[in-house]
């Protein structure tokens, strides 16, 4: 077998890993589906209708602005995830072992692709029980889906750096948590208008505010504009930069 070979072989291990440990402690799984589903019912039906989304209705509006929560709290699961095999020494073992040394980064990754993938499978379903009724084509779905998966990836990368780097669990889960503060600072729930000047330059070129207006525009069926590629260089260039940071401080940190 090709070095290729062996360094998928070993990174499926590690994805069947990753995803053995969900399936026996549920709770991630349950909390990454859990956490959007509350805040879609709380804001389509406490606020919903007190906001105006220039004529729109507010449920087609919200999902995507949901769905890119949903990947923003599974940040801090994977940092937490990830941190923990760091510190007990988990990581450790795998070095000395006869497998790919970037095998046990990947299946954190893909592992926390699929879980949060799920969950926003899980509140599409829910906001078209609430009445979310989706105009965009089977190529813009498409196009979306892409985006989502790359979202996930660029996110998933970030936060094995940040479970890298932290100095113990809890330090991982306060550093990841600023990114599930994005979506809040953005036009997931409401428009930017009211923001004040200081705070709207920011919100307008955050990344988060590019993905979402982009999955507004496909599955609507609306002008998408540069979001959709602009949300794609900045989730291609946080998943290089994630990737990097996890791979340098992988090679060089050993639990003390």
């Amino acid at each position: 077998m090709s070095a290729i070979g062996y360094a998928v072989s070993d990174s499926t291990t590690m994805i069947r890993r990753v995803l053995r440990h969900t399936r026996r402690n549920p709770s991630t799984l349950l909390m990454s589906i859990t956490l959007p589903l509350v805040l879609l019912c709380l804001m389509n039906y406490a606020f919903g209708g007190a906001l105006d989304v220039g004529g729109g209705r507010y449920i087609d509006y919200l999902i995507p602005g949901i769905v890119v929560m949903g990947a923003a709290y599974s940040c801090s699961a994977t940092a937490v995830a990830v941190s923990t095999d760091m510190n007990e020494g988990v990581i450790d073992r795998f070095r000395t072992l006869a497998i790919s040394r970037g095998s046990v980064l990947v299946g954190h990754v893909v592992g926390n692709t699929i879980r949060t993938g799920f969950g926003v499978v899980v509140v599409v379903l829910a906001g078209l029980g609430m009445g979310f009724r989706p105009s965009g084509s089977p190529l813009r779905w498409l196009a979306a889906a892409g985006i989502v998966l790359l979202m996930l990836f660029a996110i998933s990368w970030l936060a094995t750096g940040i479970g890298l780097a932290a100095a113990n669990t809890s330090s991982a889960a306060s550093m990841a948590s600023l990114v599930s503060l994005l979506p809040f600072l953005s036009g997931a729930f409401a428009p930017l208008d009211g923001m004040p000047g200081w705070l709207l330059a920011f919100a307008r070129n955050e990344p988060i505010t590019h993905v979402i207006y982009a999955l507004r525009g496909l599955v609507t069926d609306q002008p998408v504009g540069a979001h959709a590629w602009l949300s794609v260089v900045w989730c291609a260039g946080i998943a290089v930069v994630g990737y990097a940071w996890a791979r340098s401080v992988f090679g060089k940190k050993t639990v003390r």
